[in-house]
């Protein structure tokens, strides 16, 4: 036999006898005994934050895994994403990330990520109205009346959760309908926003209802309008923006799970599939109900589908509006 051939018949033997070493990375072998970190772009007590973990918890126990939550706000969320899209894609790193996330190129040219080409969708929690808000003792008891006095004194502010953050644009959306200017004064998450307006150092603030209705209930905030094209069951009295008269300013809030882009679509595929689970939990349904989550059951590629299309949106409305970003 010559010897070429001697030695791949020994090569093929040997490889024959080899133990078939596993698949990392594949939803078989995912997950293995090794905690998943899921990032959340934003201050703990968020709209995000919030919904992250009543989806997060009951997902843990389905996978057998732990969950560490880790809350890294600053840049409009755009700091905390840009760690996940440096991360490992191997299923080990989750984004819990909220419509910020395709805000982030319009309000941030310069990221060193790509919001739609180093991530990739893999289940939306639901769709969350922002609401209105101002302190109750600011005379103002509609939008209409906060959009006159905008107008009137050229000098009122705006609190976010961020530069590009989906409170901020929320807010500009508004802003470029009514016609208006406003000061917007950023801050590294929701609660901190909110504190500034109940002090009455703000003079308002459009962020997601999970994190303001608290306040609402306890009467420290006073809702004029909510950003979504229906009212919210959660404030049922509350007209949305369009009934408050002012048009093409509706703002979708969704929040969702994101992972690296290279991630293995077996794993993608099969944490889709337990987030649909966990969601469809009568337990998570009683959570939801009372933040006026609205079910958007998008699949993947209907996710990946809806940032590309929301960065156009996003940066057409910072150029029409005249925004400038550092």
């Amino acid at each position: 036999m010559p010897s070429n051939r001697r030695r791949f018949l020994t090569l093929a033997a040997a490889a024959l006898a080899t133990p078939a070493l596993p698949r990392l990375g594949t939803a078989a072998a995912w997950p293995a005994d090794k905690p998943i970190r899921a990032v959340v772009p934003f201050s703990a007590g968020s709209s995000i934050d919030i919904l992250g973990r009543i989806v997060l918890d009951p997902l843990s126990r389905q996978l057998g895994q732990t969950i560490v939550i880790e809350n890294r706000g600053g840049a409009g969320g755009s700091i905390g994403s840009g760690q996940v899209a440096k991360a490992e894609p191997d299923g080990y790193t989750l984004l819990i990330n909220a419509a910020a996330h395709s805000a982030a190129p319009a309000a941030f040219p310069n990221i060193s990520y790509d919001p739609a080409k180093d991530f990739s969708g893999v289940a939306m929690f639901g769709v969350v109205p922002n609401v209105f808000t101002v302190k109750p003792d600011s005379g103002l008891k509609t939008l209409q009346q906060l959009a006159a006095k905008a107008k009137a004194s050229g000098t009122m502010t705006f609190s976010s959760a961020g530069v590009g953050s989906a409170t901020h644009w929320a807010a500009e959306r508004f802003l470029l309908s009514a016609g208006i200017k406003a000061t917007h004064v950023p801050f590294r998450g929701g609660p901190e926003a909110l504190t500034e307006v109940m002090t009455g150092r703000i003079d308002f603030c459009c962020i997601g209802i999970p994190a303001t209705l608290p306040l609402i209930k306890d009467g420290r905030l006073l809702p004029l309008a909510v950003s979504t094209p229906k009212r919210s069951a959660a404030l049922p009295d509350v007209p949305t923006i369009s009934e408050a008269g002012f048009k093409d300013a509706d703002y979708i809030f969704w929040n969702g799970i994101l992972v690296p882009a290279k991630t293995p679509r077996e794993i993608v595929d099969r944490l889709h599939a337990e987030t649909q689970k966990a969601l469809a939990l009568p337990e998570v349904k009683a959570k939801f109900a009372p933040q006026g989550v609205e079910p958007l059951p998008l699949k993947p590629a209907e996710f990946d589908a809806l940032i590309v299309k929301e960065i156009a949106s996003n940066v057409a409305l910072a150029k029409a509006a005249g925004l400038k970003f550092n």
